[in-house]
């Protein structure tokens, strides 16, 4: 295994469907953050709680790039199988 979670991508939608108290059936990877109604203040808490789960840190440029959800399990999913392969 190469540190990265199978169910990234599910485990990062209901993040997301938590948060933002929505349907996760209804977010795709394609989905955006503007669609989503995801602002600033939303990204960065669900930074944080991607950080605490998968017990990583996201650079601040990985992190300003991430605008749909397909490309935060793109980001997370490198950062997460890096942290896995110093332990």
């Amino acid at each position: 295994m190469n540190g990265v979670p199978d169910n990234l991508e599910q485990q990062v939608i209901a993040i997301i469907a938590k948060k933002k108290k929505v349907d996760p059936g209804g977010i795709t990877p394609a989905t955006t953050f503007e669609e989503l109604g995801i602002d600033s203040l939303d990204a960065a808490d669900l930074l944080f709680t991607f950080e605490d789960t998968f017990a990583i840190v996201i650079p601040d440029d990985a992190a300003q790039s991430m605008k749909s959800v397909g490309q935060v399990v793109e980001g997370l999913s490198g950062l997460v199988a890096g942290a896995a392969g110093t332990s």
